[in-house]
């Protein structure tokens, strides 16, 4: 029985929430220390994950909670209502089901916008978040993102895609529509993959061929989680400094891993971002894109061990 008790834990589990089902899971021992997983989108998924870093991550000493959000991924619930209080309140649940007191978050890209909100809603609940490919700026990040690719049209000469950018440059830039089109661009020139992955890197990229979980998920997007955002909560037009310069007054610490590999930022923003929280508060990673905990795994694992100690 001690053996049990003391062994690293699985457990999958399913909350039912306003009648409809949250798809938890997590890793290692309950009596660890807490971090809660919080994903991108918004209309994505924990699966990535869920199937490469938590368990490594849990091997390290934590109890580590993954989760897809309500109307997102597994959590399937056709009412789902795609707010930010609808967000925190299953998260809350998520605290009382696993008697967490101050966990850190650990929130990837929306998942970083998400973390912050909840931090600043509920300051005395957080220990510290840790913004993992977030955005601060919303806009700041579709302007990069058209000023990139442009550049790299022109260097081709690519007038097809050359004429998109323009129209791009016509459009509302708080649209939906307009987000769409510069993530579609940003995807179509490898802005989310690292441009010479590490062997650990490509070991862990070759699971997304072969795991099931990975097959099934790691690539599906739902279209009613950044409608419902943006409908609701206009996210193509959030700024986060000024929230986050509130948590510090409240004294949770605010931490950043990003890769100069992730075409979604400039390395300017990530200054800013840096100058924000602190330069011993980030890492910015070479040969690492969007995704840091597949890119660079063992620093990303080291950074957060040295950050919740």
């Amino acid at each position: 029985m001690k053996t049990i008790i003391t062994s690293t834990i699985f457990v999958l589990t399913t909350m039912f929430t306003y009648g409809q089902s949250i798809y938890t899971k997590t890793f290692g021992n309950i009596n660890d220390k807490p971090i809660i997983f919080l994903h991108g989108g918004p209309g994505y998924n924990c699966a990535g994950f869920e199937a490469t870093t938590a368990q490594q991550l849990a091997d390290k000493g934590f109890f580590v909670i993954v989760y897809d959000r309500r109307g997102e991924g597994r959590s399937i619930d056709p009412n789902a209502k795609f707010t930010f209080k609808e967000t925190f309140d299953d998260i809350n649940d998520i605290y009382q089901k696993y008697n967490l007191t101050k966990p850190t978050l650990i929130g990837h890209s929306f998942g970083g916008v998400v973390a912050t909100l909840f931090a600043e809603t509920y300051p005395k609940k957080v220990q510290s978040i840790i913004l993992v490919g977030a955005p601060v700026s919303l806009q700041s990040t579709f302007k990069n993102i058209l000023s990139k690719t442009k550049s790299i049209y022109q260097a081709k000469k690519d007038s097809v895609n050359l004429k998109y950018i323009s129209m791009l440059e016509t459009m509302d830039t708080v649209s939906i529509e307009y987000s769409s089109y510069c993530f579609g661009h940003a995807m179509k020139n490898g802005f989310y993959t690292p441009k010479n992955p590490s062997v650990e890197a490509k070991n862990i990229y070759s699971k997304f061929r072969t795991d099931t979980l990975l097959t099934k998920y790691a690539s599906r997007m739902s279209y009613e989680g950044p409608q419902g955002f943006w409908k609701n909560e206009k996210y193509t037009t959030i700024n986060l400094t000024k929230n986050l310069q509130s948590i510090q007054k409240q004294n949770i610490k605010i931490y950043g891993l990003y890769g100069k590999d992730d075409g979604l930022y400039s390395a300017q923003q990530v200054t800013d971002l840096q100058n924000l929280i602190g330069s011993s508060n980030i890492k910015y990673f070479d040969n690492c894109s969007h995704s840091v905990f597949v890119d660079q795994q063992t620093e990303f694992i080291d950074a957060i061990k040295v950050w919740t100690k």
